[in-house]
């Protein structure tokens, strides 16, 4: 089987020659990656302040910095920081053809590998920037209609990329919202599936539509939803921490409906560096997650600096991913 036909296996649970894979080299990895790229724009690059490593703006209009040169930056200054502001705000079109010639170009040569189309996150994650996550946060409470049509402007251009990618030969799409933390979901599930569901079905079903998976990738814990998401149509979970939610968890009440993409735990498991238990949990991983027929793609974290680790450490979890390989029918 070739890497395409591999993971499309493994997302339906039909019996692939074995797990999905997303590793570093000289590991196996089954997937090819691209996303929209503006010809000629650059983010603006604007003068670091204070302990800052760097500072920009980027098309949305949102101001970032960042401390190092390693971690992504976070936002310091919203595009609309007050709601006055919101009638005459005007988003990047996400539908322009020529944006993704670059996809075009790489899925088109690679027939091999699984094509991802990568978005800039579904409504939270674009909106939460757009305003600050501080503000966002409030606004849902406070101003709820507002919110909904920030939402509405962003899933607009968002169901514009999905059928660009589609167009460029993607086989899935793949996004990151970032809905929990350590102990539970940002906002109470409820909230949660009055606004956003709605906003994910739409979106996943479109994705559907064109013949496209959808992969999530989220931090924090959030299992209350994770249901939910499965109703909405998103195929793939991605996962670093998969111990927040509990490995057990994960298998007795959602193997078999959702596949799960996840690195041996980045906060707990790889922070032992202990061989033995790195080895251990990868196991486990592929035995009770990707034991349906599929269902469990093994993961890297490609930050290692971020977490304070050194490769030889993923290196363990390469290792034993590749040991137990197979997927148990």
């Amino acid at each position: 089987m070739t890497s395409r036909q591999i993971i499309r296996s493994v997302l339906k649970f039909e019996n692939p020659s074995r797990i999905g894979m997303s590793l570093p080299e000289p590991y196996p990895n089954d997937f090819v990656f691209a996303e929209r790229k503006v010809d000629g724009y650059e983010d603006a690059r604007l003068a670091p302040q204070g302990n800052e490593f760097c500072r920009w703006r980027d098309e949305w209009g949102v101001l970032w910095a960042s401390l190092t040169d390693y971690d992504k930056g976070e936002v310091v200054e919203a595009a609309i920081a007050d709601w006055s502001q919101l009638d005459d705000y005007s988003p990047p079109d996400l539908g322009q053809k020529q944006d993704y010639a670059h996809a075009v170009e790489v899925f088109a040569a690679d027939r091999e590998h699984f094509r991802v189309g990568y978005l800039p996150g579904f409504p939270f994650n674009v909106a939460r920037k757009l305003r600050k996550l501080d503000n966002y946060l409030c606004d849902l409470v406070l101003h709820r209609e507002n919110v909904n049509c920030l939402n509405a402007m962003v899933r607009t251009e968002l169901l514009k990329a999905i059928d660009r990618l589609a167009e460029a030969g993607a086989d899935a799409i793949m996004f990151a919202e970032d809905w929990g933390t350590q102990e539970s979901l940002m906002i109470s599930p409820e909230m949660w599936r009055e606004i956003f569901k709605p906003e994910f079905e739409t979106l996943c079903g479109r994705a559907h539509e064109r013949g496209l998976f959808v992969l999530m990738h989220s931090c924090g814990k959030i299992t209350a939803i994770i249901n939910d998401l499965i109703e909405c149509g998103v195929d793939c979970l991605q996962f670093d921490q998969p111990r927040l939610h509990g490995i057990e968890t994960l298998a007795e009440n959602f193997a078999g409906r959702m596949t799960f993409w996840c690195p041996v735990d980045i906060q707990t498991t790889l922070q032992t560096k202990d061989p033995e238990l790195i080895r251990r949990e990868a196991q486990l991983l592929v035995e009770k997650l990707g034991g349906r027929g599929g269902g469990f793609i093994a993961g890297y974290y490609s930050g290692n600096q971020a977490i304070g680790l050194s490769p030889d450490v993923q290196d363990h979890a390469c290792k034993a991913f590749v040991a137990c390989r197979m997927c148990r029918r």
